[in-house]
């Protein structure tokens, strides 16, 4: 406990500074609904602790969870048939990559206009964002596996899907966390964009309410959650990969 307390000393010392040097800031401002004081969102969160809580962020977090599980089965499918066929790598890269020039807040009024305000638009706006990291970072790992392991096994008889279990999954392991790391804030903030854009709840849509009536702490203190929710799942992630992923020794 104490050594982690130690490790994480600067990363406090530094996120006190800019929270510092932020209401120093905002205080030289003085114009909340532009700028406003860290001191001023806590108290706005508190305020709408209910509505936040009960309401906003249950229904961000239906579509975050729904959109990152979609994004891992196609993400986890896709770079297993990368991996297994280099015919199919070749056809179906060239389209993963281009996916992901698409502007998202083009194309979220689109998925609105065609699944309405439904969970659907902002779950598609979610996997848009997120499956491309899964799909690239686990077939890396995929490949990292050693091609003399993968034919010596084969001397010993050992099957393809031996050679896929006993190698490949190992050694994409630690792809596969570091993909989910990624993934995890990127499809929050998916889920955020397509409230944004449409919807009828959930903190992105709450955050947009509040610019309209140009109450700046309002619009920071659902940003400021999503940011939390976004480290504690990270956290969890990067606890499980410990426990996984013992080989790694510390990281």
């Amino acid at each position: 406990m104490k050594k982690a307390c130690k490790g994480n000393l600067p990363t406090l010392i530094f996120l006190f500074s800019l929270l510092m040097l932020w209401q120093l800031g905002a205080m030289k401002v003085n114009a909340a609904y532009i700028l406003p004081t860290p001191i001023q969102i806590l108290k706005k969160l508190w305020e709408l602790r209910i509505v936040l809580f009960t309401v906003h962020l249950p229904a961000t977090m239906l579509v975050t969870l729904v959109g990152l599980l979609i994004s891992l089965v196609l993400g986890l499918g896709l770079a297993v048939l990368m991996d297994a066929s280099p015919f199919f790598r070749k056809a179906v890269y060239p389209i993963v990559v281009a996916s992901q020039t698409i502007p998202t807040t083009a194309i979220a009024p689109l998925f609105v206009l065609w699944f309405g305000y439904g969970i659907w638009s902002k779950v598609l706006v979610t996997v848009l964002i997120t499956f491309f990291p899964i799909t690239i970072t686990v077939y890396d790992g995929l490949q990292s596996a050693k091609v003399e392991m993968a034919e010596l096994l084969l001397t010993y008889g050992a099957t393809k899907w031996d050679i896929f279990f006993k190698i490949k999954v190992p050694c994409t392991l630690p792809y596969f966390f570091s993909a989910i790391k990624m993934a995890i804030p990127m499809s929050i903030i998916g889920a955020a964009i397509g409230e944004w854009l449409g919807a009828q709840s959930g903190l992105g849509y709450f955050s947009r309410r509040m610019m309209t009536q140009l109450d700046g702490a309002g619009v920071f203190a659902p940003i400021v959650l999503l940011s939390a929710v976004a480290m504690l799942a990270v956290a969890i992630v990067a606890l499980l990969e410990k426990k996984v992923v013992r080989w790694r020794g510390e990281f």
